[in-house]
């Protein structure tokens, strides 16, 4: 973390001082997500009920603008300017840098048909068999750490390559048996742990926007 990623980790702490139990482990899993991004990879996002909104909202602040202004690189405006003047203008004017990020619970036709023609515990790890690439990012979200859906992306993830982060509440889990980082909010009942999930993927995502996107 540099200086900037360091204040908006304090201000978390700050805000949350509970967290501060899992400090450590939110700064591990920034470290290997801020890397994926360093080499060109992506982060792929899953999870249920709840942690299925929590999985959309992530990539929501990850792939456009979230806290700060993110203007496409120059050389991008010129290519697209070289295809179509017009055209490219309004594109170089309106897109903005993104960091790649897909969740895996949507996807309805896929999903659906896998889930109809398969195991529907499977479903995660079917999308991560298709999309992971060695070097990507897996989070998986679970408050329990034990929904068997999660655990098997979690595996899958792992034999592809991919690191493998896990969100989930304060007690022991599978899914830190297979996590490379585990981040465990000090809560239990469902609907705490929830609440403790969103302010810390809004730092992480605060923290990766201002990583690749401050000044630019």
């Amino acid at each position: 973390m540099e200086g900037r990623q360091e204040h908006l980790f304090d201000l978390l702490i700050e805000r949350y001082p509970q967290l501060s139990v899992c400090g450590e482990s939110i700064r591990q899993a920034y470290d290997l997500i801020e890397a994926a991004y360093q080499n060109g990879r992506k982060l792929l996002v899953s999870g249920n009920g709840g942690s299925a909104s929590d999985s959309e909202h992530i990539v929501g602040e990850l792939m456009k603008e979230f806290r700060l202004k993110r203007k496409i690189y120059a050389n991008q405006v010129e290519e697209l300017k070289r295809i179509d003047q017009e055209m490219g203008t309004v594109l170089a004017e309106n897109l903005q840098g993104a960091l790649p990020a897909i969740s895996l619970t949507g996807h309805s036709s896929l999903t659906t048909a896998f889930m109809n023609d398969s195991l529907p515990e499977l479903v995660f790890a079917q999308q991560i068999n298709g999309y992971g690439k060695p070097g990507d990012i897996y989070l998986g979200i679970s408050t329990s750490g034990n929904s068997k859906n999660i655990l098997y992306a979690a595996i899958t993830a792992k034999a592809r390559g991919l690191k493998v982060i896990g969100l989930t509440g304060m007690h022991r889990s599978r899914l830190m048996d297979f996590a490379d980082v585990c981040i465990c909010v000090p809560e239990t009942e469902t609907y705490k742990v929830q609440e403790l999930h969103l302010p810390v993927y809004h730092c992480l995502c605060m923290m990766l926007e201002d990583k690749f996107f401050d000044g630019v």
